[in-house]
């Protein structure tokens, strides 16, 4: 299930860090926002270096749509609401201001990353009452928003909110550029942070300053973010011989879907659910049938799903991980925004770097929460089960029989809850399914065939293999 990106991209390979080194900053995690910081440190003359568990943008970044925008669904009327003019018009700025930037990095460096400048979307084929409020609400922020009816869609909408000069991209072409000339080491999986010290498998690295930029935060303790985030998942598909768009396009409906162009292909998104609440599966399908019925000649290249970070109230947590650590500093909670984000994320993160102010980081502050009664919640959020060793477990043959071929779920094996998976072929594969970050149960998801952690959103394929964080190992 690779994406676009990663089927018209290959990144060269970096080595594994295998010697302790001693580095000004280290970035943990090569997606996008950590990319992004460590070149907004090279242009201040701020070496860093970056650690990345797999391959640089093999994680979110690669299964994103790609979509460079401010508009975020309902947010602006709902900043101004909840949290005054100032904090609304600093969350306008600072993605309006992400945009610029990407243009400018862009240019500057004669970046070819299928870079277009278009309107992005909001429509709804239900109801006009939000659209209109969120127009009134981004124009009052000073976003070049206006309110229409007309749309390139291949069906009619009630209303949309359009905004301009929005852009879109093929964010893996963007990072094989930009990361070029940064000190990155991939392969080299962190598996703990202790004050200046970051360790390996291998080694250890002392740093002055630290950066997670690793899409879910993996330390608990301070912070606290298990307890201010859960994780979604969602669906997209790639159409050729479809409708060209005049832009981008993203539904407020509960079962819409959003769309974007690229090259010759439509992405078709949609199937949203918390991650770990898939046990029906049938996403892709639903999608296919979506298709079928706005695009009858389309043909399917691609599909592929994403993950993303909710925080609590719609806001990105970026800044300092903690007010007791000010060294470290976290970008997480990006929702379904990554690529505007990131980019936030990097101004943000490199000025506090190198010791500058930016002028809209009081909305991002992660210290916004009282997290003093938050360590009762380790212990009463958590749907804890008992973890057992499955290498000599046993499966009675009724429990087999019943577990078709290609489908998986929780069996009984010697008296104990298990996962199981069979193949197309009979094999079974068993694991555990106590997820290692917190303890929770982890839940099939049939449509990715891999085991879902359904309260932080950690991810494991059927042979036990980590795929997604918080959690720092495989289940087996």
């Amino acid at each position: 299930m690779d994406s676009l990106w990663t089927i018209s991209c290959e990144i060269e390979k970096r080595n594994k860090l295998e010697n302790d080194l001693q580095a000004d900053v280290v970035i943990i995690g090569g997606g996008l926002a950590g990319i992004l910081i460590a070149y907004k440190l090279k242009e201040k003359g701020i070496e860093s270096v970056i650690l990345e568990g797999d391959r640089i943008a093999s994680g979110q970044t690669k299964n994103t749509t790609a979509k460079i925008t401010s508009q975020h669904a309902f947010i602006y009327n709902t900043l101004l609401e909840k949290f005054g003019i100032e904090k609304a018009e600093q969350y306008a700025v600072a993605n309006q201001t992400a945009i610029s930037e990407f243009s400018r990095i862009i240019k500057d460096n004669n970046i070819d990353c299928d870079f277009e400048a278009l309107p992005s979307y909001l429509y709804s084929t239900q109801q006009t009452h939000q659209l209109e409020q969120e127009t009134a609400a981004a124009q009052k922020l000073g976003i070049p928003a206006s309110f229409t009816t007309e749309t390139s869609l291949p069906f009619s909408v009630k209303g949309a909110v359009r905004f301009e000069n929005q852009a879109q991209f093929n964010p893996l072409k963007f990072i094989k550029s930009v990361s070029q000339d940064l000190n990155i080491y991939e392969k080299t999986f962190v598996l703990s942070v202790e004050g200046k010290t970051i360790k390996t498998e291998s080694c250890k690295i002392k740093a002055k300053h630290i950066v997670f930029a690793t899409h879910y935060p993996f330390m608990n303790v301070p912070g606290y973010y298990f307890a201010r985030l859960h994780q979604e998942r969602s669906y997209v598909i790639a159409l050729e011989n479809a409708q060209k768009l005049d832009g981008m396009y993203y539904s407020i409906d509960e079962k819409g879907c959003s769309l974007r162009n690229y090259g010759n292909a439509v992405l078709l998104g949609g199937g949203n659910h918390r991650t770990g609440e898939n046990s029906k599966g049938g996403k892709y399908d639903e999608l296919r049938a979506q298709a079928k019925g706005l695009y009858p000649n389309a043909k399917e290249i691609a599909h592929w799903s994403a993950q993303d970070c909710m925080p609590l109230d719609n806001i990105p947590y970026i800044g300092h991980y903690s007010n007791s650590i000010k060294n470290q500093y976290v970008a997480t909670g990006f929702k379904k925004w990554g690529m505007t984000t990131s980019m936030v994320a990097a101004t943000i993160i490199s000025n506090m770097i190198s010791g500058q102010e930016t002028p809209y980081e009081e909305v991002f502050k992660p210290s916004r929460f009282n997290t003093a009664s938050v360590p009762s919640l380790a212990k009463e959020g958590a749907k804890a089960i008992k973890g057992i060793a499955t290498k000599n477990l046993t499966v009675s043959k009724s429990v087999l029989d019943k577990l078709e071929n290609g489908h998986g779920g929780v069996v009984e094996a010697d008296g104990s809850k298990v996962g199981a998976y069979k193949d197309e072929n009979g094999k079974l594969f068993l694991v555990s399914i106590k997820c290692p970050h917190m303890g929770c149960q982890l839940e099939w998801n049939p449509d990715e065939k891999s085991w879902d952690c359904p309260c932080h959103g950690s991810r494991f394929d059927y042979y036990g293999k980590l795929l997604d964080n918080p959690a720092q190992k495989g289940i087996h």
